[in-house]
């Protein structure tokens, strides 16, 4: 993971090997603090005394760098399951989609690298000894429980996704609901003020002083009757 300073943990750095018995080539872009940490070795007289114990010293350094990245990642997920349980806010989802990506992209690389380690352990290679192979071992089975961890964070996240739309989706399914409802107690009366309101000759209780009021009772009534019917329904 790429722990440079202004660098996202997911932008991965990519180290390439070349190991003979007596020999190791190594080439990389940018700085890898896993290898900084065995050329202060070297320059201290602690460094590796051949190429399998540099190679299990250097999958070792990797891999205590990954473990916190994949565990911050987790607690990230943690909260957000905490607060899609008492919210349901849009901007939980762009938070969800981000920590996705990030699972996505470590495990995109870093399932390779379990693959490499698991080969490099099973198959004969005659200068790794019994000792830098059960370190290798151990290395492989890290980074297996770390790919696992990444599965399970997106699954996790996928999930709280899942939960997050479909109550949005209730909460929208509700409130259509209550429009219908209003629409349909409405919707008579807005025809008969419709019908009342229009500039024509010939409406009944022009000249009649009860007129207005015999009129709002009788659209007072026309909608409880429809809110009775919408109960006997079982609509509302």
């Amino acid at each position: 993971v790429n722990l440079n300073p202004g660098a996202d943990p997911e932008d991965m750095v990519s180290l390439r090997l070349w190991v003979e018995g007596g020999r190791i080539f190594s080439v990389r872009h940018r700085r890898l603090m896993a290898v900084n940490d065995l050329r202060e070795d070297l320059a201290a007289g602690r460094g590796p005394r051949g190429p399998d114990e540099f190679l299990a010293r250097l999958a070792d350094r990797l891999i205590d760098r990954m473990g916190p990245v994949i565990a911050d990642l987790d607690d990230e997920i943690d909260a957000l399951e905490d607060r899609a349980i008492a919210e349901a806010e849009a901007e939980l989802r762009a938070e969800l989609w981000e920590i996705r990506r990030v699972a996505i992209e470590l495990r995109r690389y870093i399932a390779p690298q379990r693959d490499a380690m698991t080969r490099l352990t099973t198959e004969r290679v005659p200068w790794i000894d019994a000792q830098a192979g059960q370190r290798l071992r151990e290395v492989a089975d890290r980074i297996t429980r770390y790919v696992e961890d990444l599965d399970a964070a997106r699954e996790r996240a996928a999930i709280i996704q899942d939960e997050l739309t479909t109550r949005l989706a209730e909460a929208m399914n509700r409130n259509m609901y209550v429009l219908s409802i209003i629409a349909a107690i409405f919707l008579p009366l807005s025809l008969l003020t419709g019908l009342l309101g229009i500039n024509v000759g010939g409406i009944p209780g022009v000249e009649w002083e009860w007129a207005f009021w015999s009129v709002t009772f009788g659209i007072v009534a026309i909608g409880i009757l429809g809110y009775v019917l919408l109960r006997r329904m079982r609509w509302v």
